[in-house]
């Protein structure tokens, strides 16, 4: 396919002839309501400079001062590499990788090798949102990223960490961004802030995004409305309210298989589509988040904190599904596994609908924080409590064998969908935490602190059948501490060393073992780090985090049941690792965002030995990513970037007998930033994958079976912003 840019990309050139002018100006008080130009800016990844609580478990802090690593992603960036996915968000941290990620669907990614729990790794505002939904971007100042365990923050969660999005606060702004790319895509935003009056403010985000997918028969759309809200009460009070509506449709792309259980695809079209049938419908997500914060201070030591959430996903999804070779020549004897394609690139299509499937998640927390002195120590004081309930509803799915086709088929078949229609909603899932948690930042003196506390978690969860008859019922109790000792060796360098506990729900196992759809108990996970993080000034900022994490192995284990495999519990599995980045400024043209890390993840006793002694599953051993920005000196306000992604051969195959071979991908763009008649334009021309490479960015799982997605390949994006 002859991948040029189209009119609609270059027609966007025309529309620098509009007067514009805007202003953008953060703010935690009102400002006058004067229009204001918009300076350069540069992009860059920073590291966060102010209250870091809302997202790491060791309190109010900023960057250097938090003995757990981090990393935030500001608004500069995400509109520079134009990013429209959670798969593209992680491509900027070399700790970060996909999970489960198809176009067309909710991605999921992983931190550290650990996929995030989706319901509750993600947050908006330090609150829980649910993970099944098009996470929008327009409407974030930053994104941060916790690595690591978070306990106290999060209760009951996956050990990798946490992705916490900050929304935008009221401000003096208008702008609006056009952008399009090679495919022909169109899309719109807008962001309007205003101080109504001196003590209440507005900011409004719009989004409209009418795509065309490298991926046959994949376009898409998605509208994104998204308020914002603050009401300084008092000069004590303060209320900030955040509410965003998304409504998407595109159809799902299904994964690529191992073929017969041990080779890779070879010939692989990405802008082919597995499976396609004509009668498949977009899969549909309408999603709901609600956040709201009141703080108030009694005085310049002590500040209460109170917030609830509500969010709520709605799923339609259907999708003419690729999957396994049970129904091929191949597989008819039983010699090769029916869950993965078949030797020749045989595959099965199902017919899988699933409408309403329904996500809530709601949260109150209570919280207050102090400082005071005892003696020659200092402190600072951080109680409260958490309430959370996640439930899903979901309708009785179909899921039927329609046809079997071949990867190489250009041209498919068109065969019947099931007449079968879906049944009625159940509720399917009723899960509660009630937690309480301290912590105690303690001053030993001017070079020592020390950092001690935890959290004290009640889970009570209920699982029904398709029928909505009690499945199960699982409740438990735990303390998970957590504590730090962090030493300022210098004005610039801190030092720290870390110790948390954390607990994760156990896995479900697949319908191919012998005990199909029973749940595993909960695990719970230890996690060590050591850490620096140096700081020469504003400019540049570099850290270093050595840390080990595990948790016991849950997996499909081989055996002489009848259907050759038991989901069980068996033996631990250890993730190792060694993070290391770099973000700032360089000289005063050259500015860095990059990362890496060497991650050695892998099971022992798990008395599989064919299981142990090599890397897990969709975990690289190492992975880096540079991006870099230099201001060319011959033209002002023209900036020349680069990017570097790197990942070593990912294990496909739980016996890691099938590797995906290692890939380095270059990406390029170009940021111009200039007055037109006295006010600002902003220009963004960004090319990913510019070598046009191909390899598989994804080998991750669902629901037990192993998934292989290809990365995309040269796309070509331009954007441009103008001030209203």
């Amino acid at each position: 396919m002859n991948r040029c840019l189209r009119p609609t990309l270059l027609s966007l050139a025309l529309s620098t002839a509009l007067p514009l002018y805007a202003s953008d100006t953060g703010l935690d008080a009102p400002v006058e309501h004067s229009p204001t130009e918009l300076a350069a800016v540069r992009v860059q990844a920073r590291q966060p400079e102010a209250d870091t609580s809302r997202v790491n478990s060791f309190g109010s802090g900023d960057w250097k001062s938090t003995p757990a690593s981090m990393n935030v992603l500001d608004r500069d960036l995400l509109d520079h590499q134009q990013i429209r996915s959670l798969s593209e968000l992680a491509s900027n941290d070399a700790s970060l990788g996909d999970a489960y990620a198809p176009v067309g669907y909710y991605q999921n990614i992983a931190i550290r090798g650990f996929a995030l729990d989706t319901a509750t790794g993600y947050r908006f505002n330090g609150m829980s949102i649910a993970g099944e939904q098009r996470l929008a971007l327009e409407n974030l100042q930053s994104v941060e990223i916790l690595k690591g365990e978070a306990g106290l923050a999060a209760g009951v969660m996956a050990p990798g960490g946490i992705i916490n999005y900050v929304g935008k606060r009221p401000a003096e702004v208008r702008t609006l961004t056009l952008g399009s790319d090679a495919e022909g895509s169109r899309y719109a935003a807008i962001d309007v802030g205003h101080w109504l009056t001196p003590r209440f403010g507005l900011r409004f985000n719009a989004a409209w995004d009418d795509s065309t997918s490298y991926i046959e028969h994949a376009d898409g759309r998605r509208n994104f409305y998204a308020l914002a809200t603050d009401w300084l009460i008092s000069e004590r009070a303060k209320l900030e309210v955040d509410a965003n509506y998304q409504t998407s449709a595109q159809r799902s792309a299904s994964g690529y298989q191992l073929l017969g259980g041990s080779t890779l695809p070879t010939g692989v079209d990405r802008e082919h589509m597995l499976g396609y049938q004509p009668w498949q419908q977009p899969v549909g997500i309408a999603s709901t988040n609600i956040t709201a914060l009141h703080t108030y201070d009694f005085n310049a030591n002590w500040q209460s904190r109170v917030a609830l959430s509500h969010s709520r996903t709605v799923i339609d999804d259907n999708v003419a599904f690729a999957y396994g070779c049970y129904y091929a020549a191949q597989c008819a004897d039983g010699s090769v596994p029916g869950n993965y394609f078949a030797p020749n690139g045989d595959y099965d299509i199902y017919d899988y609908r699933s409408p309403d499937d329904t996500r809530r998640n709601q949260e109150l927390l209570a919280e207050l924080r102090g400082s005071f002195d005892t003696g020659s120590l200092g402190h600072q004081l951080t109680v409260g409590a958490d309430q959370f309930r996640r439930t899903v509803d979901k309708r009785r799915n179909v899921n039927e064998y329609v046809g079997t086709v071949n990867i190489h088929d250009q041209q498919l078949p068109v065969f019947e969908p099931s007449p079968l229609q879906p049944g009625a909603s159940a509720r399917r899932l009723d899960s509660r935490q009630t937690a309480v948690f301290a912590l105690d930042r303690i001053q030993l003196n001017e070079d020592w602190q020390w950092l001690a506390g935890g959290r004290y978690v009640r889970l009570d969860e209920r699982a029904y059948d398709k029928r909505g008859n009690p499945q199960r019922r699982s409740r438990l109790s735990r303390f998970l501490p957590q504590t730090a000792v962090l030493w300022k060796a210098s004005d610039s360098l801190n030092a720290y060393a870390s110790y948390v506990e954390g607990i994760s729900l156990g896995q479900e196992a697949p319908f191919w073992t012998s005990n199909a759809d029973t749940f595993l108990p909960a695990v719970q996970s230890r996690q060590l780090e050591v850490g620096v993080k140096y700081a020469s000034s504003e400019q540049l900022s570099l850290g270093a985090a050595l840390f080990r994490t595990t948790q016991p192995y849950q997996y499909a284990k081989p055996d002489s049941s009848d259907v050759g495999y038991t989901f069980v519990e068996e033996g631990k599995q250890a993730h190792i690792g060694l993070e290391l980045t770099a973000n700032g400024q360089l000289t005063d043209a050259l500015q860095i965002i990059a990362s890496a890390s060497v991650l050695q993840a892998r099971a022992r006793d798990t008395g599989t030995p064919s299981y142990q002694g090599h890397q897990l599953v969709n975990v690289p051993k190492l992975r880096g990513s540079v991006h870099l920005s230099y201001a060319l000196p011959f033209i002002e306000g023209l900036d020349l970037t680069g990017g570097w992604r790197y990942a070593s051969a990912n294990t496909a195959r739980a016996d890691g007998a099938v590797r995906a071979p290692s890939y380095s991908v270059f990406d390029a763009g170009l940021r111009f930033q200039h007055q037109l008649q006295g006010h600002a334009v902003n220009w963004n021309l960004s090319v990913d994958n510019v070598f046009n490479r191909f390899y598989w960015r994804d080998t991750g799982s669902s629901l037990g079976d192993y998934y292989l997605f290809p990365g995309a390949p040269r796309q070509a994006r331009v954007s441009v912003s103008f001030a209203l």
